[in-house]
């Protein structure tokens, strides 16, 4: 790799045809921005994880929960994970943060 653009990484692009090269593009442009909606996702559900695994305070660990499944929510919405992928992490992060909060 010797630079330009970080959508040329992944492979090469088709010359067969203009659709499959408009489709490559496409494509390109949907893993880029899917990688980046993942990356968020994995970056808050870290945190919340850390959260509750810490000795922090219950509101803010309650917090970063929250934001955690604010982030599952909008990816599973754009279509980058699923929606039961989405619903199985929000109950398990529930699952923990429930389980530090005494009934």
């Amino acid at each position: 790799y010797t630079g330009g653009s970080v959508a040329r990484l992944r492979c090469v692009m088709p010359k067969a045809r203009k659709t499959d090269r408009k489709r490559f593009e496409r494509q390109e442009k949907r893993r880029i921005r899917n990688r980046a909606v993942r990356s968020i996702v994995k970056t808050y559900v870290t945190r919340a994880r850390q959260s509750i695994v810490a000795a922090t305070p219950v509101a803010e660990t309650a917090e970063a929960v929250l934001h955690a499944v604010r982030q599952l929510d909008i990816a599973a919405r754009k279509g980058v994970i699923h929606k039961n992928n989405a619903a199985r992490r929000k109950s398990r992060l529930m699952r923990r943060l429930n389980a530090l909060t005494p009934a």
